[in-house]
C-alpha cells in the first residue's frame, strides 16, 4: 500500500461530503479523486453523476485521471519545453510528444495529506495539501499546493486552490471529473444541453497534439455553445475540429474574463430536470467529451464506460499558455500566491 510517509495517510482512505439536500460528493486520498457526487432529479431521485468505477478497488486501479486533481501543469505544454528568464526546461513527455497533466508522475498520482475543517461558508468541507519538491516530473522550485474542497448548503461543490513556490514555475491545476447528469451508467451525454459563455475557442492540430495558437471565434462553428444546444448536434456536426479528435477535446475563452468568479458553462439534461452550473475566475474551460472511451472498462451500474459517456469541464488556464505570450500567463513567482476557485452548482 502507497503512503503519505508525512500523515500515514492511505491511497484508498475514503473522505465524504454531505449536505441536508441530500447531495454527497465521495473522494479519496490518492488524486484527490472525486469518485462519486450523488445529486437528486427534479422527482428527488437520487443518481451518482459522476462517471467511475463502482469500488474504490477498482479507482485505485483504472483511469487515474477519472475525478482527479491534475497539475502541476493541467493539460498539454507542446514539445514539454517551457522558458523562464532564459532559462529553458524541459519536462517529461507523456501524451506523444507533449506534456500531459504534470508527467507520467502528476499530481492525480499522489497520495494527498487530507484533514476536516470548519469554515462558515461550506456545511462541510476538507483541505487536501501537496508538497511537491524541486524538480519534481523536472519543473522547477518546491511547490505548496493546498486545495480546499467545500459543500455549501446551496448544493455548490466548490474546489478551491492556493500554491506558493520556492522558484519561478508554471502552474495550472484543475479537477477531471467527468458529467452524465442522467447518472454515470445510463447512457451517453449526446442528449445533454450545453451552454458556454464562450464567443472565442483555440482551435487544435493534429500536427502539434494541442492548440495552435490562435484563438477564434465559435460562431459557424461546431464549438458555438453561446445560445446552449445538445452535445450530440456538435458531436454529428460535420467539422474538422470535432473530426480531429471524435469529439470535443477544446479549449473555450470564457466572456469577459477580468479574474473574477463568473459563470462559464451550465450542463443540464432533459430526462432527469438535473442543471449543472460551472463557475470560476480562470481564464478557460477544457470541454473533453471522452472519446477515448471504448466500453473495454466495466463502471458504474455494471455497465461499460462507453465514448461519450461523461463529459469534463474543467476550469484552467490555457494549454500551453507557458509558450503563447499573447495567452494568459501561467507563471508563478515566489512570494506570490497562485489560486483558481471552481464551482460545480448542482440544482
Amino acid at each position: 500500500m502507497l503512503y503519505n510517509y508525512k500523515t500515514m495517510t492511505k491511497a484508498s482512505d475514503v473522505f465524504t461530503l454531505k449536505n441536508r439536500n441530500k447531495v454527497e460528493v465521495t473522494f479519496i486520498a490518492r488524486g484527490g479523486q472525486v469518485t462519486s457526487i450523488k445529486v437528486p432529479d427534479s422527482a428527488g431521485e437520487i443518481a451518482d453523476v459522476v462517471i467511475g468505477y463502482p469500488t474504490i478497488e477498482g479507482a485505485l486501479a483504472g483511469d487515474g485521471y477519472f475525478g482527479a486533481l491534475c497539475g502541476r501543469y493541467a493539460n498539454r505544454v507542446v514539445n514539454g519545453q517551457f522558458e523562464i528568464d532564459g532559462t529553458t526546461y524541459q519536462l517529461d513527455c507523456n501524451n506523444d510528444k507533449n506534456h500531459l497533466h504534470g508527467g507520467v508522475d502528476g499530481f492525480n498520482n499522489r497520495i494527498w495529506e487530507v484533514e476536516p475543517i470548519t469554515l462558515e461558508k461550506f456545511e462541510q468541507a476538507y483541505k487536501l495539501s501537496l508538497v511537491s519538491e524541486d524538480g519534481d516530473q523536472k519543473y522547477p522550485g518546491q511547490l505548496k499546493v493546498d486545495v480546499i474542497y467545500g459543500l455549501t448548503k446551496s448544493n455548490e461543490f466548490v474546489i478551491e486552490y492556493a500554491a506558493e513556490t520556492s522558484k519561478p514555475t508554471i502552474i495550472n491545476l484543475t479537477s477531471h471529473a467527468y458529467f452524465n447528469l442522467k447518472g454515470a451508467g445510463t447512457g451517453t451525454v449526446e442528449n445533454h444541453e450545453l451552454q458556454i459563455n464562450a464567443a472565442q475557442y483555440t482551435p487544435i492540430s493534429a500536427e502539434i497534439g494541442t492548440v495552435t495558437g490562435e484563438i477564434v471565434p465559435v460562431a459557424g462553428t461546431a464549438m458555438d455553445f453561446v445560445e446552449g444546444k445538445s452535445i450530440g448536434s456538435a458531436l454529428s456536426a460535420n467539422d474538422s475540429q470535432v473530426k480531429l479528435v471524435d469529439g470535443i477535446d477544446h479549449n473555450f475563452v470564457i466572456d469577459g474574463y477580468d479574474g473574477m468568479i463568473r459563470l462559464a458553462a451550465v450542463l443540464s439534461d432533459p430526462d432527469s430536470g438535473r442543471k449543472l452550473e460551472v463557475y470560476t475566475d480562470q481564464p478557460g474551460v477544457q470541454i473533453y467529451t471522452g472519446s477515448h472511451f471504448d466500453g473495454s472498462e466495466t463502471g458504474k451500474l455494471n455497465a461499460p464506460i462507453e465514448k461519450w459517456a461523461g463529459v469534463a469541464l474543467e476550469t484552467q488556464i490555457f494549454p500551453d499558455s507557458p509558450n503563447k505570450a499573447h495567452f494568459p500567463s501561467a507563471v508563478l513567482r515566489p512570494g506570490e500566491v497562485y489560486k483558481h476557485t471552481c464551482v460545480y452548482k448542482f440544482s
